[in-house]
């Protein structure tokens, strides 16, 4: 399935995209796509619906975060081999974990707001796992049961207040509008393997991304695994697993993000996102 939330910021309703790609509404089922209605159990009884029951949505709505009630936004760094080598850095012996606010979480679609003084804002087209049930000490042969979905993410981020700052990654991770999220929660039967998913991103037109998730060094299982000794991972909870290379960082001479700038990304089978750039 492809779960949706759409209409004004704040006022989602849950709705779900049928196999002709038509947006229909799952008000009268569910008042949200939130934690507690991604579960195993809630995942089961909206997929017994038949879409054709549902009422169409008419018009263009603005699509939401495809789910609400975040608690952690989780992001692991340098984990595409051919990434950290763009970058400089060494590929690391363990994921690199570093949290994102998730009051960076905005529409696929809502603008990118570049913050006060910032010099160098960046883009990552990722893939985001969205945890469906609490997991904590599970095995990597067990974590798959424990993600509800699969989503694109647009991980931006502000390299000087990332890297030249003092303290850690958090804070150049975090800026408002810095995590859009969607278009769509996309049920992991749908998902046969996350580890070969094409995903690409693009400036003004020009692709600067052009990656599969199968150079990520640790997969989507192992991350899961990985986070849970350190902490309970809750339904709701996003995973943002990495990018591949081609970030404005890593080229020369750098590239950074400019009001005006038109970001297009998407990841095989999870749909495209499109954010116009503007600035505070």
């Amino acid at each position: 399935m492809k779960l949706v939330r759409y209409g004004v910021a704040g006022s989602e309703k849950p709705g779900l995209i049928d196999a002709n790609g038509t947006l229909r509404d799952l008000s009268a089922h569910v008042t949200d796509i939130s934690a507690a209605d991604i579960s195993p159990a809630s995942l089961q009884r909206i997929a017994a619906i038949d879409p054709t029951s549902l009422p169409q949505v008419s018009g263009d709505p603005r699509l939401g975060p495809c789910v609400a009630g975040t608690g952690k936004f989780i992001c692991i760094g340098l984990n595409y081999s051919d990434h950290a080598e763009e970058t400089g850095m060494q590929v690391p012996s363990e994921p690199v974990i570093f949290m994102k606010a998730t009051s960076a979480i905005i529409g696929p679609n809502d603008d990118v707001i570049i913050p006060r003084g910032s010099q160098k804002s960046d883009w990552e087209v990722e893939l985001g796992v969205v945890i469906g049930k609490k997991a904590k000490y599970i095995d990597e042969a067990d974590a798959l049961d424990y993600v509800a979905g699969y989503c694109v993410i647009n991980d931006l981020s502000e390299r000087a207040f990332q890297t030249e700052r003092q303290g850690q990654w958090t804070k150049g991770k975090s800026c408002d509008t810095f995590g859009p999220t969607g278009p769509w929660l996309v049920t992991t039967d749908e998902i046969s393997d996350p580890a070969n998913l094409n995903m690409w991103l693009k400036v003004n037109g020009e692709t600067m991304q052009n990656g599969s998730t199968k150079t990520m060094v640790y997969g989507v299982a192992h991350i899961i695994s990985y986070l849970s000794q350190f902490m309970s991972l809750q339904p709701g909870d996003i995973i943002s697993t990495g990018t591949p290379p081609g970030v404005g960082m890593g080229m020369n001479p750098q590239c950074w993000l400019k009001a005006g700038d038109v970001i297009e990304l998407g990841i095989d089978g999870l749909g495209t996102q499109k954010q116009q750039v503007t600035a505070e």
